[in-house]
């Protein structure tokens, strides 16, 4: 009998404290700073920063595309190592939806909007508001979508 993890993916999601995921999958859905992207077993090698969102794993033959029972963890900034056979992401933050506190991610929010009417003519404090919104929207946005 053939072994049915050798189209496998070994998926790993760690940040600084912990580690959150560490086994095989199909596929993992992930959000890069530039678009959300989904990893299967073969892609082509790769190097990329994360973005505010969803990491969503699919495994036990589930169609990717469909969360329905996949594990959900929100991530808001570090990078991703894709690799032909596995795919490591390193998170600053990441938390399963019902440990976000939507309270303080609304707070976070407000402190964005903040930052954003006070960024004057700079660029980067434009970038940083920004940066401070969309993550605190990812945050209330995972937190609402609970299982």
């Amino acid at each position: 009998m053939a072994d049915p993890t050798t189209d496998q993916l070994r998926v790993r999601l760690v940040t600084p404290e912990r580690t959150l995921f560490d086994q095989r999958a199909d596929a993992v859905e992930l959000p890069s700073k530039s678009g959300y992207m989904e990893v299967l077993y073969g892609h082509a090698p790769l190097l990329a920063e994360l973005g505010a969102g969803d990491v969503t794993i699919h495994s036990g033959g589930g169609e990717p595309g469909s969360a329905e029972g996949a594990p959900r963890y929100n991530v808001s900034w570090g990078f991703v190592e894709v690799l032909p056979d596995r795919v490591t992401i390193l998170a600053s933050d990441a938390l399963k939806p019902e440990e976000i506190d939507v309270k303080r991610a609304e707070e976070q929010r407000r402190r964005g909007e903040e930052m954003w009417t006070q960024a004057g003519e700079s660029e980067e404090a434009y970038a940083e508001a920004l940066r401070v919104i969309a993550e605190a929207d990812a945050k209330m946005a995972s937190a609402g979508e609970r299982h």
